[in-house]
């Protein structure tokens, strides 16, 4: 889905305005470089930064959830969610920009209607325009940039309405009968153990010599921080209440449902007194930055050490030598970090880097090594030395032994989509040779008449969108201000 992603038009007007219904969580947030605030431009559209980071903090925030709240920056680097944001946002302005020409607007009237059927802005189903208020000032957006967002999704539903197709007679068959082909199948699955792997310390040494830009030291930090406590800070029943009234709507549970004040009570506790103690940690960075105070904390860390938090070394990273950098929230406390020298990256020597080395080189080696075993076994391929299948069907839950039932359902969809007979597929870390010994066509089931007609409208569907982001990709050309954002 990552890899298709920028193809799928119907769901990413989604990312216009997702984050209201996400809790008003900011879990994720990126630094980007920008052009007057913008990132891209799409045809005549500015992607702003503000959008960028906006749909990020949503995208991470989706994953982090799903992975139980483990998700760290690394991690969100590593799975490319900041080119998944862009990858929607440049589809949606290509869109936009078609819709544009096409004449398709939206009027204040409309937007205003859409405004008030929002749940988060609403106290016993009718629209209430403080809680609305609240949350501009919480998330510190303006009203016309926000009521812009919700136009956006507005004229993009009307252009999707304009877009949408079905199928005909004709095409509904041909897609029954190509789901209602059944296969027999000889197969074999490999996997790492049957390689007779051993490592060669040689040939993990030159994989270093190859690639050892690639094996760097982390950027070291020596800072010296001054901690303001909250913990100290004195508030009232009173006060925690109405700090609650003025922000409910930054209280919800996992399903984005307004958590009621008992339930609420201690994360209101806890950020109001991180915002009393604002002042006293202010008056604590001029002390430090005059040279009045000099009880902080002497430190050396790695670029992104979890001691610190992400804004903290977004902000680091912009500053130099001898840079004080304003009282940050890190956990319950304030930090006011001065930079007092920073070590930058070296290449690993080869002992530093062995055990990181050998680990990626054995994942390469074995795959290489599996797809080798693979293609052998194939010129020899002995039924006496294979699984036979029953006659399988795509959309059936079929479990081929050894695979488990998402491995087989990865297997059947590659297999189906295959031109061969006989052939090699790969299925996570396995290897499947494969011979069809025999194939039929079994007619199609009364039953089966709802879902042939779903399953046409969606591969048309996708196809036509498909071949029509093709089509604005020539027509609204994408100039990038920064990398990072595409591959």
């Amino acid at each position: 889905m990552q890899k298709h992603n920028k193809y799928l038009v119907w769901t990413i007007w989604v990312a216009t305005i997702a984050f209201i219904g996400a809790g008003f969580v900011g879990w994720g947030s990126y630094s980007f470089g920008s052009k007057a605030g913008n990132v891209a431009k799409v045809g005549d559209i500015e992607i702003k930064q503000t959008k960028l980071n906006m749909v990020y903090s949503n995208i991470y925030n989706q994953y982090n959830q799903a992975m139980q709240g483990t998700l760290d920056d690394k991690q969100a680097q590593e799975m490319g969610l900041v080119k998944q944001a862009f990858a929607r946002l440049a589809t949606q302005a290509k869109i936009l920009n078609f819709a544009k020409d096409l004449g398709i607007i939206v009027s204040d009237a409309e937007v205003a209607q859409r405004l008030q059927t929002l749940r988060a802005f609403q106290q016993d189903g009718v629209f209430v325009k403080e809680i609305y208020d609240g949350y501009l000032k919480s998330q510190r957006l303006r009203a016309n940039a926000f009521e812009e967002t919700l136009r956006e999704e507005l004229i993009l539903e009307k252009t999707f309405s304009l877009l949408a197709v079905g199928t005909l007679p004709l095409e509904e068959e041909a897609i029954s009968a190509a789901m209602n082909v059944s296969d027999k199948l000889a197969y074999k699955v490999l996997t790492n153990d049957d390689l007779n792997f051993v490592i060669d310390e040689a040939k993990v040494k030159a994989y270093w010599e190859m690639q050892k830009e690639n094996f760097l030291t982390p950027q070291m930090y020596e800072l010296s921080i001054i901690w303001t406590q909250t913990n100290e800070t004195a508030v009232s029943e009173d006060e925690i209440k109405a700090h609650y009234d003025t922000n409910s709507f930054n209280y919800t549970d996992e399903t984005g449902k307004q958590l009621p004040f008992e339930e609420a009570k201690v994360l209101a506790t806890k950020d109001l007194k991180i915002k009393k103690t604002k002042k006293a940690a202010q008056k604590a960075y001029i002390a430090f930055k005059k040279g009045d105070l000099d009880n902080s904390e002497k430190i050396t860390l790695p670029m992104g050490d979890a001691k610190l938090t992400e804004e903290v070394w977004n902000a680091l990273k912009e500053k130099s030598v001898g840079d004080i950098l304003k009282p940050k929230v890190v956990a319950d406390t304030y930090a006011t970090v001065k930079i007092e020298n920073v070590v930058l990256p070296k290449i690993k020597t080869y002992e530093e880097a062995k055990e990181q080395v050998t680990v990626l080189y054995e994942k390469q080696a074995k795959k290489e090594a599996l797809l080798t075993l693979a293609e052998s076994t194939l010129k020899n391929l002995d039924q006496n030395d294979t699984i036979i299948s029953d006659f399988v069907k795509l959309e059936e839950n079929v479990n081929l032994n050894p695979l488990n039932n998402q491995e087989s359902l990865q297997f059947l969809q590659k297999l189906f989509t295959s031109s061969k007979e006989k052939g090699i597929i790969s299925v996570f870390d396995k290897v499947i040779v494969y011979n069809i010994l025999e194939q039929k066509l079994i007619p199609m089931d009364v039953n089966q008449t709802d879902f042939v007609k779903q399953t046409a409208d969606k591969l048309k569907q996708s196809t036509f969108e498909s071949n029509l982001i093709k089509m604005l990709d020539k027509q609204y050309p994408t100039e990038v201000y920064m990398g990072g954002l595409t591959n």
